[in-house]
């Protein structure tokens, strides 16, 4: 900036050079440009001028409105001048009167003050002559606030000239009137029914009388423990509200109260220093205090705790708990007035206790439901009994009048039967999840937001939560197991389809119900129940689960079992096997036999499924035996393995057990109870492995003759061509019916068997 400024081309610059700066346009612009730089030099030039002569008008109008302003200013000053200079003359003359005023007064200011000093004496004298009668007329008045005032006003002058003549007689009226004005009070204070606001102002007044403060206190205690009694009586007949209206009627009365007889308490004897007393009287005082209000607050939450469980249950929650809310935010308020006794525990307490006993009153409810499903369930059972057992017989009659069988009806029975076992089942599932699911939400109403207490912030909160999950989700799950294993008991008269539905209903809570029942409860309040040491773990109960399940499906094998056994061993022990006919068909017993299994095998094939992946009984035997295959020993050539050679001995060796034991000895051992898998295969093996059984042990105690011997392989091979299509290992029925004819020719007389072909004739016409 310097170096333009010091340019001698810069018009506007201090060194501006004219004759350079023309000759400079000479040498570098043309006749135009310089023409041009003419023109705007001429026209700068005329605005500046231009300026320069506004400059100098608007400054020669200031100049003459200043002069102006100063000639008006001299003016001005003058005038006032003369003012302020009368304004002296007054102020002097007003000073001079105010000097002879106040020497005129003086004497009679003196006068006027002895006497104000007599008038109020005077005033003093007056009030004392008139304070007995005064006090009596507010004592019959009731107005004891206002005589204890009227007294105290007076006591200093009292103590101080009471024992001058003329005082001594008001002092001696007004000590007797205070006495007697005393004794009602304490009569009062001692009276049942007044409130905590009386009780307090007839203590402060007892104190400015000279009452004791140790005895005064205890008397006060024990009159507020009264008061607060008769508030728990009105309160314990207050049966026909619901629990907001209970609480806040205790609140507005005994909690009220209590609130008033605490900080009058503190008032009148804990933050005074009272020096009429010893130096322990305010611990003894404040442990008094605690005392009287453990006692009462016990005595009221009992109340509340009562009333809550006569609740629980039967009432709206949502109320219960917004009542029991309110008790904890004004309990939570007391905590201030008396900081060693703990109010929010107190209140926190209850509401976990209500917890407890919503958690109980909804396991009761679980398990009403779950018996009633269970009744529900046997009754279907029972009226689904009837109705096949009905169109059965229909059935029967009509194929008997017609001379034909009916197997169409038979089948349309045995999956309409199916399908109510699956609708039962799935109904008692659902309806028993979504039951606890119902139930363990509505629970959640104890950790809502909105209430002043919180669960999840005290250890007592939560294991009432943890608590919830076991003493009402697991201790249902368990109860489940426990009450299905009743029913697969020995001594259980349940229906075997009650034992398979059950069974199949504990496949699919270990399957899936459990799963989702803990983990419902597990995000609803927030549990970590996978890695918590005092949780129940999920694992468990589906074992438990498990194990019932299977525990009802080898009751269901026992039972089927059972009744087809009675069957058998009904019709063994009933006939003579000695005077036998000639066979010519097969027992109906074996026919009943294969028809109920063939039923049972209808409704497992729905409910489980089959071995191999296939469902139904099987309809082509296996390469080392023929459906056609018959029991006539000494032709069965082909299956060396599982076939006796019994017609390979002569009689007098077929007396003998030796065969027997020797048969025994290269056979494979059966379990004839041993677990039974969850499949259809295993549950029809089981069953029929119990019938068999149960015909080799009734043909072993019997006798037979020719004909009842081969009556035994008649309906061993019609058995045989039956069953096996019932399992998968066919050897298990060859070896049970083999053991069974062989044990029938060890008892036989006379041991002749059939021809096969005859036997195999009779089968099949059958």
């Amino acid at each position: 900036m310097g170096e333009k400024s010091a340019s001698p081309y810069d018009m506007d610059g201090p060194s501006f050079d004219a004759d350079r700066y023309l000759q400079k346009l000479l040498k570098e612009c043309s006749l135009k440009q310089i023409m041009d730089t003419e023109a705007a030099i001429v026209r700068q030039t005329q605005t500046l001028h231009s300026d320069m002569q506004t400059l100098v008008y608007e400054n020669y109008n200031k100049f003459i409105s200043a002069t102006d302003t100063i000639r008006k200013m001299k003016t001005d000053f003058k005038s006032m001048e003369t003012e302020m200079n009368l304004l002296m003359a007054n102020m002097q003359t007003i000073t001079d009167h105010s000097e002879r005023i106040t020497d005129t007064l003086q004497e009679t200011r003196s006068q006027l003050t002895r006497l104000s000093g007599k008038h109020q004496l005077l005033k003093k004298l007056q009030f004392l002559s008139s304070l007995p009668s005064k006090l009596k007329t507010l004592i019959e008045e009731e107005n004891y606030q206002q005589a204890v005032q009227e007294y105290g006003h007076a006591q200093k002058v009292l103590l101080q000239y009471g024992q001058q003549p003329s005082f001594r007689g008001i002092q001696e009226d007004c000590i007797k009137i205070l006495d007697e004005l005393r004794a009602r009070l304490k009569r009062e204070f001692r009276e049942t029914g007044k409130p905590a606001q009386t009780l307090t102002e007839i203590g402060e007044l007892l104190l400015q009388l000279g009452e004791r403060p140790s005895t005064l206190a205890k008397e006060m205690l024990e009159c507020a423990s009264k008061r607060l009694h008769e508030q728990i009586v009105v309160l314990q007949d207050q049966t026909d509200r619901d629990m907001i209206e209970f609480i806040d009627l205790g609140i507005d009365g005994f909690l009220k109260d209590l609130t008033l007889v605490i900080s009058s308490y503190n008032d009148m004897f804990l933050t005074k220093h009272l020096e009429q007393e010893a130096d322990n009287f305010e611990e003894i005082a404040r442990l008094d205090l605690n005392e009287f209000v453990n006692r009462n607050v016990d005595e009221y939450l009992a109340l509340v705790q009562d009333r809550a469980e006569i609740e629980i249950g039967h009432g709206d929650s949502q109320i219960i708990l917004r009542g029991l809310d309110r008790l904890h935010r004004r309990m939570t308020a007391m905590k201030t007035l008396c900081r060693s006794v703990d109010m929010t525990r107190s209140g926190l307490d209850i509401i976990v206790n209500a917890a407890q006993q919503l958690c109980q009153t909804h396991m009761k409810c679980l398990k009403d439901h779950f018996n009633d499903s269970l009744s529900s369930v046997r009754l279907a059972l029972v009226s689904s009994t009837t109705t096949s057992a009905t169109a059965g017989s229909s059935s029967g009659v009509s194929s008997q009048t017609s001379g034909t069988s009916v197997p169409g009806t038979a089948n349309s029975n045995i999956n309409n039967a199916t399908g109510s076992l699956r609708e039962l089942i799935s109904n008692l599932y659902i309806s028993t999840i979504e039951k606890v699911k119902g139930l363990m939400q509505d629970l959640l109403i104890f950790l809502q937001p909105e209430w002043s207490f919180n669960l999840k912030g005290d250890p007592k909160g939560i294991q009432c939560i943890e608590g919830i999950r076991e003493n009402l989700l697991v201790a249902f799950l368990r109860h489940f197991c426990s009450t299905v294993n009743g029913y697969g008991n020995v001594s259980s008269t349940a229906p075997p389809t009650l034992l398979l539905v059950l069974s199949k209903v504990c496949l699919e809570m270990e399957r899936a119900g459990v799963h989702t029942l803990t983990s419902l409860v597990d995000e609803l309040y927030q549990l970590d129940s996978e890695r918590s040491v005092t949780l129940v773990h999920e694992t468990e109960l589906c074992h438990e689960m498990r194990d019932s399940a299977q525990l009802l499906l080898d009751s269901y094998v026992r039972l089927q079992g059972l009744n087809l056994s009675q069957m058998l061993r009904k019709s063994v022990e009933t006939r003579d096997w000695l005077n036998c006919l000639e066979p010519r068909s097969v027992r109906a017993v074996m026919k009943r036999v294969v028809e109920e299994t063939a039923a049972i095998d209808g409704v497992l094939g729905e409910l489980y499924d089959s071995a191999g992946g296939t469902s139904g009984a099987r309809t082509a035997a296996s390469s080392d035996s023929s459906r056609k295959t018959h029991f006539s020993i000494a032709a069965s050539k082909q299956s060396q393995q599982y076939r006796s050679t019994w017609s390979t001995y002569t009689p007098s060796q077929l007396d003998s057990s030796f065969v027997s034991n020797i048969q025994r000895l290269f056979s494979e051992k059966i379990e004839i109870f041993a677990p039974v898998e969850f499949s259809k295969v295993s549950i029809i093996t089981g069953i029929i492995k119990l019938c068999l059984k149960t015909l080799l042990e009734c043909v072993r105690l019997r006798t037979f003759s020719r004909y009842g011997l081969q009556q035994i392989q008649v309906d061993a091979h019609y058995l045989q061509m039956n069953l096996w299509r019932f399992v998968n290992d066919e050897n298990l029925i060859h070896v049970l019916l083999d053991e069974i004819l062989g044990s029938a020719v060890l008892r036989c007389l006379e041991p002749i068997l059939m021809e096969p072909n005859a036997v195999e004739i009779i089968c099949e016409r059958n």
